[in-house]
């Protein structure tokens, strides 16, 4: 049984039209989403896979569950589906569950993780998405799931230059036979794709985005800029405290309570933002959309 949260959430009803500004006005939908999280029971830093994390730094499990107990709430009162894997003693990543793997029409396209620290993990989500109906793609090729993977209308976004290994783009392109484009990072401070672009609306025909140009090369700028005109642009300020690591059902994002001018934007563009802290889990390197596996179904 979920704990129960104090903090008050702030909801929206299932549509709302945008404030008159400069931009068009929009109507938004919202879309109920079905996902997958992991309580950190067992979260905290004693390794470093990533600029984030200092395990000299102290972390404090009983706050990350707090917090994360938040997000969840946020979800259930948004009228979300939230499933549940059990966290595993050892594994303290295993709270960034949209690593776990990828799932679209039933198919989950599992994770195989780049550090060994996090690699047991990867069995874990198979098994899951097993036990629960999905039929599973068990990866040959290095991947971290939603970390680096992103659909967008009918096109998976996929993250290369860190983590996911390049060749695991032609693999997810076989099992959903879907058009894969491949985007470069080259901040090691946004390691994941997830952590550098936001799918805002991923309504094919409307498709909308958000992201922060410094994470990727020329020809990945390139490709955004061509596909996506419209997209938010965020602030570096914004993006280091992970504010792109944001969920949205295509009306109410989640994002960073911190994130402020991208609130400004979210809110311009007809979003209800709904902001949240994760800054314990962020001392790991994940945010909103880390602890956020969705399961398309």
């Amino acid at each position: 049984m979920p704990e129960t949260a104090t903090t008050p959430i702030d909801t929206a009803p299932a549509s709302v039209t945008a404030r008159d500004t400069s931009a068009a006005v929009v109507q938004r939908k919202a879309i109920a989403r079905s996902v997958l999280m992991c309580k950190p029971e067992y979260f905290t830093v004693v390794y470093r896979i990533n600029p984030w994390m200092d395990p000299a730094l102290p972390t404090d499990t009983s706050l990350a569950v707090r917090q994360w107990q938040t997000l969840y709430d946020v979800y259930i009162s948004l009228g979300f589906d939230v499933q549940l894997i059990d966290p595993i003693d050892g594994l303290p990543d295993m709270v960034y569950a949209a690593n776990g793997g990828m799932v679209i029409d039933g198919i989950a396209y599992g994770a195989s993780f780049t550090y060994p620290e996090r690699q047991p993990e990867g069995p874990a989500y198979m098994e899951w998405f097993a036990d629960n109906g999905f039929e599973v793609a068990v990866p040959e090729e290095i991947n971290e799931g939603e970390g680096d993977f992103l659909l967008v209308g009918d096109t998976i976004l996929a993250g290369t230059g860190f983590r996911s290994d390049s060749r695991s783009h032609q693999e997810i392109a076989r099992v959903y036979n879907r058009e894969v484009v491949t985007l470069t990072l080259i901040n090691p401070s946004f390691y994941h794709l997830d952590t550098a672009l936001a799918v805002l609306d991923s309504t094919p025909g409307q498709e909308h985005i958000a992201y922060l140009p410094s994470a990727f090369d020329e020809a990945s700028l390139a490709i955004l800029a061509e596909r996506y005109p419209d997209a938010i642009i965020v602030t570096e300020t914004d993006a280091a405290i992970l504010g792109l690591n944001s969920y949205s059902d295509g009306l109410n994002v989640v994002i960073a309570n911190r994130a402020k001018d991208f609130e400004r934007q979210l809110i311009e563009h007809g979003y209800n933002p709904i902001g949240v802290d994760l800054s314990e889990l962020l001392l790991g390197g994940g945010g909103v959309k880390c602890c956020t596996l969705e399961l398309r179904r």
